[in-house]
């Protein structure tokens, strides 16, 4: 009976459990849906964002000078007090486990200058959970930290 069912599943005739844990948790698929979620971030793209987000949803921002769940992140990027230029993430490295993946690595934010022409970076270190839940990537948790900026300069 194993034996079929393994043969089931490798022939795609059912739903497997060993395959459904893959849907999001690779590195080549969480490395682009992480993409689309620091686009969805600068562009204020609630309808990505409200699916991407576990209801669970936490963020500790920079030295826990903020924290929020995903209904505060929603309602904080309709209304922005400033638009990002670009957010761009890099460096990335993936630690996995069953059904969990974090994703770490390093966030760089420009934001414009009031003059409309320069821009300001600030790069910060970060950890993304990811869980697969019920055959979805779920982005659970967030920690970030502010490990640069050119303001300084």
């Amino acid at each position: 009976m194993k034996k079929i069912a393994f043969m089931a599943c490798l022939l795609g005739l059912v739903t497997c459990p060993v395959v459904q844990a893959d849907i999001c948790l690779t590195v080549e698929k969480l490395t682009l849906l992480d993409a689309k979620y620091e686009k969805a971030l600068q562009t204020g793209d609630v309808k990505f964002l409200d699916n991407l987000l576990a209801p669970e949803f936490y963020w500790v921002h920079n030295q826990a000078s903020m924290k929020e769940g995903k209904a505060q992140l929603l309602a904080r990027i309709v209304m922005p007090e400033e638009q990002p230029k670009e957010r761009r993430s890099h460096e990335i490295s993936l630690q996995r486990l069953d059904k969990t993946a974090v994703l770490h690595g390093f966030s760089s934010v420009d934001k414009w200058n009031s003059d409309g022409k320069t821009f300001r970076t600030s790069r910060y270190q970060f950890m993304r959970t990811y869980v697969e839940h019920k055959g979805e990537c779920k982005l659970l948790a967030v920690q970030t930290m502010k490990v640069w900026s050119s303001e300084g300069d």
